[in-house]
């Protein structure tokens, strides 16, 4: 059956400071990972997975990003860029502007993310239920990262970042789908963060999920670079499709 991928939003506007001195002279989208920029190996995966249009919504040293786009960037993939401007718009704020780009539904995965996961399944069971947006999440335990999400009988009950509880065993796995009605309420050109987003939709019983069997993969810190790279260096995840 035909059933072509929505296109993806990737968040690639931070500064990363968590990894400077590192970040201080290129994006974290284009630290380099097993031989080649981060984001080679991120849009490659996607369009593993039947991806064929990528936004890059992209903030700091964004021409450096758009360079590598123009020059260097995926054969089969079509690349747009979406910049914040001279002020970063947060993680929701950028979705929000490149809404043109986007259409009505599309991925929104974090510019540090490697996510070796069921694309076409996700999307299926977003198409199915019908609400404004979906979160994927993982069982955690604590093991990757901490925690945030209360998750029980397929339901969301709780998501904060913040204000943790025991409760938490399961988390954010960092891919997302979303409407574009999801983002109304974010104001234009202002800063807004996608985890109010989610807790927006959850709190009128709008945001479905869907949980991920495997682990994801981060480049927010040098262990997660060295375990990237390590991954990376010694196999290819393989596609599973459903």
């Amino acid at each position: 059956m035909n059933d072509p991928r929505f296109p993806a939003a990737i968040l690639a506007g931070g500064v990363a400071t968590r990894l400077r001195p590192l970040t201080e002279a290129i994006p974290k989208a284009l630290v380099e990972i097993a031989g080649e920029p981060f984001l080679a190996h991120q849009l490659r995966l996607l369009r593993e997975h039947g991806i064929e249009r990528v936004v890059l919504c992209t903030g700091y040293r964004e021409e450096m990003i758009e360079e590598w786009v123009r020059h260097c960037g995926p054969i089969g993939l079509q690349v747009a860029c979406s910049p914040d401007g001279p002020n970063l718009l947060g993680t929701a704020g950028a979705i929000r502007k490149a809404l043109p780009l986007l259409g009505e539904c599309f991925f929104v995965l974090y510019g540090d993310s490697y996510l070796p996961c069921d694309y076409r399944a996700i999307q299926a069971e977003f198409t199915m239920n019908g609400k404004s947006g979906l979160m994927t999440l993982c069982r955690n335990e604590g093991q990757w990262d901490v925690s945030n999400v209360e998750f029980e009988s397929g339901r969301i009950l709780v998501y904060d970042k913040r204000n943790r509880t025991p409760r938490m065993k399961h988390i954010d796995y960092g891919l997302g789908v979303f409407r574009a009605s999801a983002f109304s309420g974010v104001s234009e050109g202002l800063s807004h963060d996608l985890a109010q987003v989610y807790q927006e939709l959850l709190a009128h019983e709008d945001l479905a999920a869907f949980e991920v069997s495997g682990r994801f993969y981060e480049i927010g810190s040098f262990a997660g670079i060295r375990e990237l790279d390590e991954h990376l260096t010694s196999h290819r995840e393989p596609i599973e499709e459903r």
